[in-house]
C-alpha cells in the first residue's frame, strides 16, 4: 500500500473506500455494442448500476437493425433503470448528417453522442466501460467524489492482473513508453500531464457537465487519449484528480486482427500526436520511434521483475514482439477525426435522444 501523490491529485483506496458522492446528480454513460451486450461483464456492470441508482443511466448503443430488439429486451431484463441511445439508428444518421457529424462510427462517437445527452440531464457525468467483470458499486461514487471537492475532471486507475498475468498491454507497452520517451526530449507541461496518470487508457472517467460539453473525442479507440488532451486544456493539473478503482479483470482482445490491439494502437497513437499538436508540441516521429523502442524494452524488463516478484507468469519475448508491432504506430497521424465540442455544434441533445427513442420503438413495435 502506498499514498504517493502525482502531479494530479491521487485518491487512494486504503481499504474499501466508499466516499459520500453526488451520485444523485450524475448520469452514468455505458458504451455498448450488440456484440458485447449479453456478456457476463456487461450484465455485471448494468446490474451493479441498478444498485448504485444514479440520477440516470444512459447506454450508448451501437447495434445493427436486426440485433437492437434483442439488446433492448436484454437490458430490460436487468434490474436497472437505463435509457438506450441508439447511436447508429437509421433515423439518427440523417440527423447527424444535417449537423455534419455523421461519418464513421466508433466507440468515441458513441460516447460523444451520449455525453451531449448526459450533460443536458445532469450536473455531473461519469463514463464506465462494460467489460469489467470485477465492476463494483463503489466505482461510481469514487469517480464522482472529487467533483464535489472542486475538481472538474477525474480519471479512474486500477491494476490489470488476472490469471496470474499482467494485462493492460496497450497502456504498458505503447502509451507509457511513448510518453516517457517524449518526456526525455520535451519539457512541455502537457507531456507531464499525460504522464501523470496511472492508467491513462482506462475507460472510466467523470467530469462536470461544463467540461464534458468541451470535449472533442476522436471517433474510435483514441477516445481516452483525446479526452486527456482536452482535460489538460480545460482542467489542468489543479482541476484534475485520479482515483483508485482497485484491481480490474476485463474481457481481452487479440493483438492482431480486426479490432485487435494493433488496430487500437494506431488510433491511440494518432490521438496522442493530434493532442500534442494542439498544445504546440513538435514531434520527430522517426527519432521518437527509436527512443520508444529503447524505453519500452527497458520497461519490459522492469515488468518482468515485477511479475517474478509476485510469482506471475511473464513472456518477455512476446512482450518484446508487441513492442516491435506497436512501434509501427509511432508515426505522424494521417488525419484528425475528432468530433466538435458540444459547445460548437447546434445539434440538440434532446432531439437526438427523441429520434433514437422513436427509432427503437419502430423496431420493437412499441
Amino acid at each position: 500500500m502506498e499514498y504517493v501523490q502525482e502531479r494530479v491529485a491521487t485518491l487512494h483506496d486504503f481499504g474499501d473506500a466508499s466516499p459520500d458522492a453526488p451520485v444523485d446528480r450524475a448520469t452514468v454513460v455505458v458504451p455498448l455494442t450488440d456484440r458485447d451486450h449479453a456478456s457476463l461483464a456487461a450484465e455485471q456492470v448494468l446490474s451493479t448500476l441498478g444498485d448504485v441508482d444514479p440520477q440516470s443511466v444512459l447506454v450508448a448503443l451501437r447495434a445493427s437493425d436486426g440485433n437492437v430488439d434483442a439488446v433492448r429486451e436484454w437490458v430490460d431484463s436487468i434490474d436497472v433503470d437505463a435509457d438506450l441511445l441508439w447511436c447508429n439508428a437509421p433515423a439518427v444518421r440523417p440527423l447527424l448528417d444535417e449537423h455534419g457529424v455523421n461519418g464513421e462510427a466508433g466507440k468515441g462517437r458513441d460516447v460523444w453522442l451520449a455525453l451531449g445527452v448526459a450533460a443536458a440531464r445532469s450536473e455531473f457525468v461519469a463514463v464506465h466501460d462494460a467489460d469489467a467483470t470485477t465492476y463494483g458499486p463503489d466505482h461510481v461514487p469514487r469517480l464522482l467524489f472529487p467533483l464535489a471537492e472542486d475538481y472538474s475532471f477525474v480519471k479512474g486507475y486500477y491494476a490489470r492482473v488476472e490469471n496470474r498475468r499482467l494485462y493492460g498491454r496497450l497502456c504498458r507497452l505503447l502509451y507509457e513508453p511513448v510518453v516517457a520517451a517524449l518526456a526525455e526530449s520535451h519539457d512541455e507541461p502537457v507531456i507531464d500531464y499525460l504522464g501523470a496518470f496511472r492508467y491513462a487508457l482506462a475507460g472510466e472517467f467523470a467530469a462536470t457537465s461544463d467540461l464534458v460539453r468541451r470535449l472533442r473525442p476522436p471517433r474510435g479507440w483514441g477516445l481516452e487519449v483525446g479526452t486527456l488532451g482536452d482535460a489538460f486544456r480545460e482542467a489542468g493539473f489543479e482541476g484534475t484528480a485520479q482515483v483508485d478503482l482497485g484491481i480490474h479483470e476485463h474481457d481481452h482482445r487479440a493483438v492482431s486482427g480486426r479490432g485487435g490491439l494493433s488496430d487500437m494502437a494506431d488510433e491511440v497513437a494518432a490521438a496522442l500526436f493530434n493532442a500534442l499538436a494542439d498544445h504546440g508540441v513538435a514531434v520527430d516521429h522517426e527519432v521518437l520511434r527509436e527512443r520508444y523502442r529503447t524505453t519500452a524494452r527497458r520497461l519490459v524488463d522492469q515488468y518482468a521483475a515485477d511479475a517474478a516478484f509476485n510469482g506471475l507468469e511473464f513472456d518477455r519475448a512476446a512482450e518484446r514482439e508487441q513492442v516491435d508491432a506497436y512501434a509501427e504506430s509511432v508515426r505522424a497521424p494521417e488525419s484528425d477525426d475528432r468530433l466538435p465540442a458540444w459547445t460548437e455544434t447546434d445539434l440538440d441533445p434532446d432531439e437526438l435522444f427523441d429520434v433514437s427513442q422513436r427509432a427503437l420503438d419502430d423496431v420493437t413495435g412499441e
